[in-house]
């Protein structure tokens, strides 16, 4: 997906302006075209909140058809069918191109049990969660009633829409679609940082095989140069940071029993707040550690 400024937007032809846009929200160019003749836009803001009002002011039946448009989650007949390829990156990331026989069955069995009671697709910013709890988000939405999914539907298509547009639109402002995941250890028996640590980020999954999302090494602040997690919202799930800190210690010479009562140290936590910032720092000494939610 190439990028291309807001200004540039702006003063685009309409066919070009609506090419730009066209896969924004699935297989609706027709919101593209109705944009088109609300320009100029002074920032990214005030185009997806036009976006939304566009689709919110449609009327109920091409609302309808607008989130039939959507593809069915994890679904290898629509996968062999074609998604676009916003829709596949998206899946992608969550993991679902890569399920175990036991999530591709929950998958299988709870996108029938939404489409015969609702008549359209479940449909939900994948970007912001984990298999986990898109399984988990599934099993809430089952008990709604159709008006309350509609409504829903359209929601989420507008976090899927600003995700699109965030990495689609330059421009001066931003959408507030992003979180950040962040760590640092602070070695207490010497109240200083700890540099040279292994950190890795752990997914846990309660159908499928836990995976690595992110490795790093804390630098001389006792931090990882990036974040675990940045530039994208944080997946709604349960996690685990790793920290290998006998080695660590070893290296400084600090005595330890053999094998070291501290080995590979595990964080567990879980991640709620998609665009919010968690920082979970380590506090360690070669027999105890601590942690806590930071800023």
């Amino acid at each position: 997906m190439s990028q291309i400024s807001l200004s540039n937007l702006n003063g685009a032809a309409k066919a070009d302006f609506v090419a730009a846009l066209a896969n924004v929200v699935e297989y609706s160019p027709w919101i593209a075209e109705q944009l088109a003749d609300k320009r100029p836009f002074a920032g990214i803001n005030q185009l997806h909140t036009a976006l939304m009002a566009v689709i919110q002011g449609a009327d109920p039946d091409v609302q309808l058809a607008l989130i039939r448009a959507h593809p069915d989650l994890a679904s290898k007949t629509r996968r062999a069918a074609g998604l676009t390829a916003e829709s596949t990156n998206e899946q992608n990331s969550a993991g679902l191109d890569r399920l175990s026989d036991a999530e591709y069955a929950a998958f299988e069995r709870v996108n029938n049990a939404y489409r015969a009671k609702f008549g359209f697709p479940y449909i939900v910013c994948v970007r912001r969660h984990t298999r986990d709890s898109v399984l988990r988000d599934f099993e809430v939405r089952l008990r709604n009633i159709a008006k309350t999914e509609t409504r829903r539907a359209i929601e989420e298509i507008g976090r899927i829409s600003a995700l699109r547009l965030d990495q689609l639109v330059i421009a001066d402002d931003e959408l507030k679609v992003h979180g950040r995941l962040s760590t640092h250890v602070l070695d207490n028996q010497i109240g200083r940082p700890a540099a040279g640590i292994p950190v890795e980020l752990v997914e846990l999954s309660a159908l499928g095989e836990n995976r690595i999302i992110a490795r790093a090494v804390t630098n001389a602040d006792g931090r990882t140069d990036q974040p675990l997690i940045g530039g994208r919202p944080l997946p709604i799930g349960r996690y685990e940071l790793r920290f290998s800190t006998a080695g660590y210690y070893a290296e400084r010479n600090v005595q330890l029993t053999d094998p070291p009562f501290l080995d590979d140290i595990p964080l567990r936590f879980a991640i709620s707040e998609p665009e919010g910032h968690y920082h979970v720092p380590l506090l360690v000494t070669p027999w105890s550690y601590s942690t806590y939610r930071g800023s």
